[in-house]
């Protein structure tokens, strides 16, 4: 992992009009991490995404991605992301291998079809590739939406909610491929509305409130900052997720599984 950060926010202030959405951000984000940014609907974590990947400039402040600054340099900084919006930006006409050789057509690599092949195979989704997207279920489209933005190899995903709209079994697809690209080195930085989802995936998280970071930390972190639990022994019941996934087919819950992973390491 650089000891450079991949993404440094300093100060970074945004109104539009009277509106005072970003009131002075300060933020960085270890290379290899996922780093979430948790906050309720308003908060100002879209604008913030959009400021990061040149869509949107400051009205003060500085940002960094993978070493570019966003003002000075947004053309390097372009090269070294990828961005995934709230809605999935899929050709519904085209199949999901089309859409991947389109892509990769466009930014003029060698061998679209096998950047496509590989990328379908990567995400799960070479039996649907000569699919059209618009037979997809909401995970599967998410899933493709992603693999679009990774062609290039960018360093560096914002994923500015991503779940949103999901059903249970879809979300926990696209956890699994979030896990997955930072395990690979990709930098993620995730905005989301979710609890749990920030629980699950990051390794950091920050809490915008008011266009401010109002707290940063892991979850070991900012659970210190509660009175202590007092301890209570109770039957432990499945939860609803455990019983959807054993209804439906979708094998043992996340929890579950980071249970086991945790008793293996």
């Amino acid at each position: 992992m650089s000891v450079e950060p991949a993404i440094r926010v300093n100060g970074i202030e945004k109104s539009f009009s009277d509106t005072h959405v970003l009131r002075g951000v300060d933020v960085e984000i270890a290379a290899g991490s996922i780093f979430a940014l948790l906050g309720s609907n308003g908060a100002g974590k879209t604008t913030l995404v959009r400021i990061l990947s040149t869509l949107l400039k400051p009205d003060a402040g500085t940002a960094l991605v993978h070493g570019f600054d966003v003002m000075a340099e947004p053309a390097k900084v372009r090269e070294s992301i990828s961005l995934t919006g709230q809605f999935a930006a899929v050709d519904d006409v085209l199949t999901g291998r089309e859409n991947l050789v389109l892509v990769a057509k466009l930014r003029h690599l060698e061998n679209p079809a096998g950047v496509a092949d590989e990328l379908l195979s990567r995400f799960g989704l070479s039996d649907a590739g000569s699919r059209r997207a618009a037979t997809y279920s909401g995970g599967m489209r998410r899933r493709l939406d992603i693999a679009m933005g990774l062609i290039g190899n960018p360093p560096v995903i914002f994923l500015d909610e991503p779940t949103t709209g999901l059903d249970p079994q879809s979300r926990i697809e696209v956890w699994q491929t979030i896990r997955m690209l930072a395990g690979a080195g990709t930098t993620v930085l995730l905005t989301t509305q979710y609890l749990d989802e920030a629980e699950q995936l990051a390794d950091r998280i920050a809490i915008l409130h008011n266009g401010r970071i109002i707290q940063s930390g892991t979850l070991a972190e900012l659970k210190k900052l509660l009175p202590p639990a007092t301890r209570e022994y109770i039957e432990k019941q499945p939860s609803l997720e455990d019983v959807f996934l054993a209804l439906v087919g979708g094998g043992v819950s996340v929890a579950t599984s980071l249970a086991a992973e945790k008793e293996d390491s």
